[in-house]
């Protein structure tokens, strides 16, 4: 048996009050900002986190809320594009996103891992191209945060 690809972890450090910081990842004003065109999160263990995705690839992710602690971290389900979902989404979402924030002396450090992967090579593609996605929208969270700040 194959092992599973590593996560996919990505980190960026943010100048500001961890609550702003949070509220961007948990309050859909803040996530479509950012991450997408529509969001809606019961912002609790076991509530619903649903965002739409437009542009290139246009999908829609929804999936349970695994973690929700205030400023702490935020975590949910995540069901893949029409591309990988033969294999990503069914029987159940095996994916999941977690963030975390933790003090830093630059401010607070923001830490994305998507978790969960398979292994083989419909699993390295689909890692692939989330791992892309998600460089590119943690660096549109910190430019976000930051204009919000200080325009």
């Amino acid at each position: 048996m194959e092992e599973e690809l590593y996560p996919i972890i990505i980190q960026v450090t943010i100048p500001l009050p961890t609550h702003m910081i949070f509220a961007a990842l948990t309050e859909p004003t803040g996530l479509i900002g950012w991450l997408c065109a529509e969001a809606h999160v019961e912002p609790r263990v076991g509530g619903e986190c649903r965002l739409r995705f437009e542009g290139e690839t246009s999908f829609e992710t929804h999936g349970p809320v695994t973690h929700f602690t205030p400023d702490v971290d935020f975590g949910f389900g995540w069901r893949a594009p029409k591309t990988f979902a033969p294999f990503m989404n069914e029987p159940s979402p095996a994916t999941r996103v977690y963030f975390r924030l933790a003090d830093s002396p630059e401010g607070i450090d923001v830490t994305l891992e998507h978790i969960g992967w398979g292994s083989g090579e419909n699993w390295e593609a689909a890692r692939s191209w989330h791992f892309h996605l998600w460089d590119e929208k943690m660096q549109q969270l910190k430019a976000y945060l930051i204009k919000a700040a200080y325009g």
